[in-house]
């Protein structure tokens, strides 16, 4: 059995995003190497108490020295919870190199005695932070692998009053992580890399496109999207689950949706919490719901009763709720741009064109009136949608995506044949 030493500086099972991904990933991919996960120490308590030992299954790096004064100024560089994500980004990247030279200080001599037959490095999923000890493995002629990599979208000009209010005021400045320190030789040491979405991977210079396979990063966990949606007869019933804000688009759902609620041939559910919902509650509408926050099993409730799950994000990198409702067999209608367009390929799903908000909202209009008599089409479209994600989107099956990679870069051979279940099938 292959020996992967996996870097996942954020894995954990009790958080969400970043960490829920490294974990997952790190977890799914040990049912197929013999794999020991590193991580910051942070994360060493949640790992205890999902069995995990320590020494034998994974080791927590303490870099705690110079990432807990960097994060704490990040907080305040963010001017307000949940925003400011360049800034945030800015600052792990300053402090990620830390995490990196305790990691070799500890495996190092391992690495370069051939203890280890390949090193992947799956978090952090930025591409915008260089790994300090890729071209160190690949000098003692062990294999890196790079990601999935994935983030930095650029926002669409009708919405930089989006961006504002999310404190976004680096983001016209992130290109310059090209020209750090270290981003080319990780690039040119690693044997592959894996780009999360097409924006990504094209933002990797031509002389490594080689060694680029998309491969998206979110999956499903199919033991907590159990649930099958039941497509009863009745009102068009959408429902939503993001954080309320400008970006991903709540208030331009409902603008779309008000005349199908108030002529009671569609319900509206809200799922979850932020800066815009107060002002959303005081323009009620009939069918109109907002749950606030839920627990994921709560949410799969809430999104198997629905007949289609929207979210109009204007700036998503993944968009693993896409994934979610689909996995339910609820078809998603989504902005076709970035990561939900990319997920959502032909026959699973519905796409609006990204343009300025007023023409958004005119194309969610359209496609909801379509929709709420087309019931039928719903259905078929889910059951597509279900059977294609339980295929190829759960974590079992991103790891033996990803295990592909591995043989391709330690054996030899072709080139896998990546993506497996992108947009394009």
């Amino acid at each position: 059995m292959r020996r992967v030493l996996l870097i996942a500086e954020a894995a954990n099972p009790e958080w969400v995003s970043v960490p829920l991904i490294g974990w997952s990933l790190a977890r799914a991919l040990a049912e197929l190497a013999d794999v020991h996960v590193v991580t910051q120490v942070r994360n060493r308590a949640a790992f205890l108490r999902a069995g995990m030992v320590e020494g034998e299954d994974f080791t927590a790096i303490d870099s705690e020295a110079v990432a807990r004064p960097l994060w704490a100024l990040g907080k305040v560089l963010r001017m307000g919870e949940g925003k400011g994500w360049t800034a945030l980004q800015a600052v792990s990247a300053a402090a990620y190199p830390a995490f990196e030279r305790r990691v070799w200080r500890r495996f190092g001599g391992e690495i370069g005695r051939g203890e280890w037959d390949i090193v992947h490095r799956i978090t952090p999923l930025s591409p915008t932070i260089p790994s300090p000890i890729a071209a160190k493995c690949a000098a003692a002629g062990v294999p890196f692998v790079l990601g999935p990599l994935n983030g930095g979208v650029p926002w669409p000009r009708a919405f930089r009053a989006e961006m504002r209010a999310e404190r976004e005021y680096l983001a016209p400045l992130r290109a310059a992580y090209k020209a750090l320190p270290g981003r080319r030789a990780t690039l040119r040491a690693a044997a592959a890399i894996l780009a999360g979405s097409r924006h990504t991977a094209g933002e990797i210079p031509a002389a490594f496109r080689d060694k680029v396979l998309w491969l998206p990063e979110n999956a499903i966990d199919p033991a907590r999207f159990s649930r099958l949606a039941e497509h009863a007869p009745g009102p068009l019933r959408i429902a939503f689950v993001g954080r309320m804000v400008p970006y991903k688009g709540p208030d331009m759902l409902i603008e779309a949706a008000r005349p199908l609620l108030e002529e009671g041939r569609a319900t509206l559910e809200m799922i979850g919490d932020g800066p815009m919902l107060e002002r959303l509650r005081a323009r009620p509408a009939p069918g109109l719901t907002f749950h606030g926050w839920l627990a994921h099993e709560q949410v799969q409730d809430v999104l198997a009763r629905a007949t289609l799950m929207a979210l109009p994000s204007v700036r998503e990198f993944g968009g693993g709720v896409v994934l979610e409702a689909m996995a339910l067999g609820v078809p998603p209608l989504v902005v076709d741009y970035a990561g939900p367009g990319e997920l959502v390929g032909e026959g699973l799903g519905f796409k609006v064109p990204l343009g300025e908000r007023a023409g958004i909202v005119r194309a969610l209009r359209a496609e909801l009136e379509r929709l709420a008599d087309a019931p039928a089409l719903l259905a078929e479209t889910g059951a597509r949608a279900r059977a294609h994600v339980r295929a190829h989107f759960t974590w079992a099956a991103k790891a033996r995506q990803i295990a592909r990679v591995h043989d391709w870069v330690c054996d030899g051979g072709p080139r896998p044949p990546l993506p497996i279940g992108s947009a394009s099938g």
